[in-house]
């Protein structure tokens, strides 16, 4: 869907910063709602989606476990 969101786990990075979450967060709200800047009565709306976005990203992180990995992902900040 967004190509140019990067995946954010290992081994395709191995740091993850809230910097990349909100990144691709912004990236995935600009694509579904078709808006890249959104007006001024749209623009509340738009700042929750992403951060809703960013906490779900966040959160799915901090749990997945990954096959191969010496520790559980939830060891690793993000942010």
């Amino acid at each position: 869907m967004c190509r140019s969101i990067k995946t954010l786990r290992p081994p395709m990075t191995d740091e993850v910063t809230e910097e990349d979450i909100h990144a691709a967060a912004l990236q995935y709200v600009r694509k579904i709602s078709g808006f890249r800047a959104p007006a001024a009565h749209n623009r509340e709306a738009f700042d929750l989606a992403v951060e809703a976005v960013a906490a779900a990203t966040a959160e799915l992180l901090s749990t997945l476990e990954v096959r191969g990995s010496a520790t559980p992902r939830s060891s690793t900040p993000v942010g």
